[in-house]
């Protein structure tokens, strides 16, 4: 669950991947993967989407836009902590996938 905690994930899902002792659990690999991809999207977020947003000119509509990204993401966070803490597997779309073959691809 710690690897989907919003804005600092990261640093749990980088130390559960980097240690020995998760080396064979597949599950906790998915998590940390599939929550350091949606740390990668928020950062997208705020820091490709955002800026473009600011920098074109208009009424701002796009403004409103990347606030729903960013409502977007912090309920995959959350939503991710919930179904890690009833110890579903669940594949977030995309990321799911990219967590998914990220595994695979270490065996």
């Amino acid at each position: 669950m710690a690897c989907y905690i919003p804005i600092v994930g990261w640093i749990p899902a980088v130390a559960v991947l980097a240690t020995q002792r998760f080396q064979n659990n597949r599950a906790v690999r998915f998590h940390a993967f599939q929550g350091l991809y949606i740390f990668v999207v928020w950062l997208l977020v705020r820091w490709v989407f955002e800026p473009f947003v600011h920098m074109v000119p208009g009424p701002g509509a796009m403004t409103g836009m990347v606030a729903v990204l960013h409502v977007i993401v912090f309920a995959a966070w959350v939503w991710m902590i919930i179904k890690t803490s009833q110890e579903e597997m669940y594949h977030l779309p995309i990321i799911g996938e990219l967590a998914e073959r990220s595994v695979a691809e270490q065996r």
